[in-house]
């Protein structure tokens, strides 16, 4: 079976000195081992605490074309720093267009081996946990702002239903209106809905 595969490496630009040629040529050996075919490279010189990396970005439309079968990358903190829960997002997207992925240092997570059920199961709880705990500290932090007397949440605005209708008059989007107004999109609907009917 003729399998392509496309390679992802980065460095990050904190990373003073550092280069990504030794990670491609590791990659690339690895990938002529298992007679995949190298189909694309995609380099990043960035931090991996955002998805906002361009070959990123591009690596992801890629697989969407079936450009290639598998993701070779030299470790999971070099695909991704943005924490458990969104890296394993990033790996479903990459399952759910049919490509399958593998990292060079961490054996276990391969989609294609025999650990591909269990890594993915480690990851999605390590993922669940971490949501918990972001979440227990926004609830933290809201309790002892409300013990300090600050208000909680989107502060109220007083907006009428005739300022919707004019606003809407004047070819506005509901949208619009609702970050122009400070108010929700289904404020602002129900606001017209009120001024109609009256």
């Amino acid at each position: 079976m003729n399998i392509t595969c496309a390679i992802y490496a980065r460095v990050s630009t904190r990373d003073k000195g550092q280069e990504v040629t030794n990670q491609l040529a590791a990659l690339r050996e690895f990938a002529a081992k298992q007679d995949w075919r190298v189909a694309e490279e995609f380099v990043d010189h960035e931090s991996g605490s955002t998805s906002e990396r361009p070959q990123f970005q591009r690596m992801f439309q890629a697989p969407s074309q079936r450009k290639f079968d598998v993701l070779l990358f030299w470790s999971l903190d070099r695909l991704s720093r943005e924490g458990v829960f969104a890296t394993l997002q990033h790996l479903n997207r990459l399952t759910s267009y049919g490509v399958g992925y593998r990292s060079f240092t961490e054996q276990y997570f391969d989609s294609c081996g025999v650990f591909k059920d269990t890594a993915v199961s480690i990851l999605a709880t390590i993922a669940k946990q971490e949501r918990i705990r972001i979440s227990e500290r926004v609830k933290a932090g809201q309790s002892r702002e409300r013990l300090q007397g600050k208000r909680i949440g989107r502060p109220k605005t007083e907006v009428s239903a005739s300022e919707v209708a004019r606003l809407r008059a004047e070819g506005l989007s509901f949208q619009a209106i609702a970050e122009q107004t400070n108010i929700s999109v289904a404020t602002a609907f129900n606001l017209l809905k009120k001024q109609v009917v009256a």
